[in-house]
């Protein structure tokens, strides 16, 4: 009980932390050194051709959000995205190359593959919709396209495992 509630309170600071590295930000005048100062180093960036990057920071497996920071070819903060939500999960439709759903939905909780479908892999993304906690998943074929999509309560919270 004691590692659970610990486990709670981690993953509330985080998102609390979050915010505040946030408001800590300003679009235009925040430069990358303050996007690092405050977020520490991407997982991932990707260089546009307009000069522009963009860095990854999710918050999976056990955070509820994936952001995705843009700084323009000028060095400044244009955008900061959350990357888990309804809006996004829409976008995921079938035949969408697992790229390009890595790419807006950023980094999944868990990939996994099972016995009885070899040729299928499953990636699941955890959010709050509401207060409530959440799985987004996609099905992916052997030619890594988007077979399915599907939202469901996290089984973590039905079945007390973590």
């Amino acid at each position: 009980m004691k590692r659970l509630l610990t486990l709670l309170l981690c993953c509330l600071t985080l998102t609390a932390c979050d915010q505040q590295r946030i408001d800590k930000l300003q679009p235009g005048v925040s430069v990358e050194a303050d996007v690092r100062q405050q977020f520490g180093e991407p997982v991932m960036i990707v260089e546009k051709a307009d000069g522009s990057k963009v860095f990854e920071y999710p918050r999976q497996p056990e955070g509820s959000t994936n952001y995705f920071i843009t700084l323009g070819a000028d060095g400044k903060l244009q955008s900061i995205r959350q990357a888990l939500t309804p809006a996004a999960f829409a976008k995921v439709e079938p035949g969408m190359a697992q790229a390009d759903v890595r790419r807006l939905l950023g980094r999944p909780a868990s990939m996994q593959r099972f016995a009885m479908k070899p040729d299928q892999e499953v990636w699941d993304w955890r959010f709050l919709d509401g207060q409530q906690k959440k799985v987004f998943s996609v099905t992916f074929d052997r030619e890594h396209r988007v077979l399915s999509s599907a939202t469901a309560d996290d089984p973590r919270e039905t079945t007390g495992t973590r």
